[in-house]
């Protein structure tokens, strides 16, 4: 494997019903007819169905982000703000756990912000606890306050925020409430993951906990933000490539009544730095700079810069193409197929790596990439 598949792995590689009602939900998803129970199994491994279940005229708009940037999660609030002016849509799926969401629930009832700085404080050393995320959420308490959050991600944060609520429900005798069911159960879930690491069982999870909370509304449409890794609609588990991703899983189970877009490309949406000049076998081009990449911790690479040549692309088209690529996620802006670009490595020793690309329409593990070219 090439040093930028390695840079590039390991840099993308984190309301109560009763009791009896409860239960009949899980009967239901032992039968065989189980939607849920067909789309992951206990071993982990997603299930084959090749019925489609949708609710009525019911839609599921899923949004892929990279985590914590403040432009993308701008766009959010932009697109969740006109769901629910709107098309009167009020219930918002996070990649959070579900007594996460379940306490963000009960601050959005609250006269003051105590439960959102709690949660925020473990969020400690994860990229959600940034300034901006706290924003966010008060944006969404201000301006669309009768939202309802619904967290389907295994338990982060269990040994606090999962614990602590827990804690709350039994204050309020509430032990015998799907709320303390299923509170537990996420616990459970984020145990297990992190016993583990296994990307496998938390793929799988998060879809069976979707379709969960989804099949609740009862035709209600609903907006869901998650990290690209598993909005992709054909794309695998990002660690392991060894499972449908989520969207691909509830693509399967829900048809046409799911869409997914990459909002990515919002935070590539910029301008250049600055124009400079590189000449390539001869010929001069002017090459708009977009910056430095930490790439600190990442075998023994420093940093790296990128170039976009402008006008080079059809004179470099002919050259040799390698193996070697770099996923448009890479980048820091956004790229068009018929593009050339330099890009230079500095590694911790100050020694210098150049490699010139081409975006010739090569996809590389269901991923638009750029390809190198040798230039001598």
């Amino acid at each position: 494997m090439n040093d930028n598949r390695r840079i590039y792995l390991a840099k993308v590689k984190m309301l109560i019903v009763n009791f009896l009602l409860l239960a009949l939900i899980v009967v239901l998803a032992a039968c065989d007819s189980s939607s849920v129970s067909k789309t992951a199994n206990k071993s982990g491994q997603p299930i084959k169905d090749t019925t489609v279940m949708t609710q009525a005229s019911s839609h599921i708009y899923l949004y892929g982000e990279i985590h914590a940037e403040a432009k993308i999660m701008d766009k959010e609030f932009e697109l969740w703000s006109d769901y629910y002016q709107n098309e009167g849509m009020r219930h918002l799926f996070v990649e959070h756990p579900y007594y996460t969401a379940e306490y963000l629930n009960l601050w959005m009832q609250a006269d003051n912000d105590d439960i959102l700085e709690a949660i925020y404080k473990d969020w400690e050393g994860t990229a959600a606890h940034t300034p901006h995320t706290k924003t966010f959420f008060k944006k969404i308490k201000k301006e669309c306050p009768e939202t309802i959050f619904h967290g389907t991600d295994v338990g982060h944060q269990y040994a606090s925020t999962g614990i602590r609520f827990l804690s709350y429900l039994e204050a309020n005798d509430l032990t015998e409430s799907e709320q303390y069911t299923l509170t537990a159960e996420a616990i459970q879930q984020g145990r297990l993951y992190y016993s583990k690491e296994d990307d496998v069982y938390r793929e799988n999870k998060m879809t069976e906990n979707f379709i969960r909370e989804f099949e609740k509304l009862d035709g209600e449409s609903i907006m869901g933000i998650y990290g690209v890794a598993h909005t992709g609609l054909d794309g695998m588990d990002y660690h392991t490539q060894s499972v449908p991703s989520m969207a691909n899983q509830l693509q399967e189970h829900y048809g046409d009544s799911l869409s997914s877009e990459d909002l990515s490309w919002v935070f590539r949406d910029i301008e250049p730095l600055r124009v400079d000049y590189i000449t390539l076998r001869g010929k001069k081009y002017e090459a708009a700079y977009f910056g430095k990449q930490d790439l600190t911790g990442f075998k023994d690479y420093a940093y790296r810069e990128f170039w976009r040549l402008e006008g080079a692309y059809e004179d470099l088209k002919d050259l040799t193409l390698t193996e070697n690529v770099l996923p448009y996620n890479n980048y820091p802006m956004l790229i068009e197929i018929g593009q050339a670009f330099e890009i230079k490595y500095t590694k911790v020793d100050n020694s210098i790596e150049i490699e010139h690309h081409l975006s010739t329409g090569k996809v590389w593990e269901g991923m638009d990439s750029t390809q190198q070219i040798i230039v001598e």
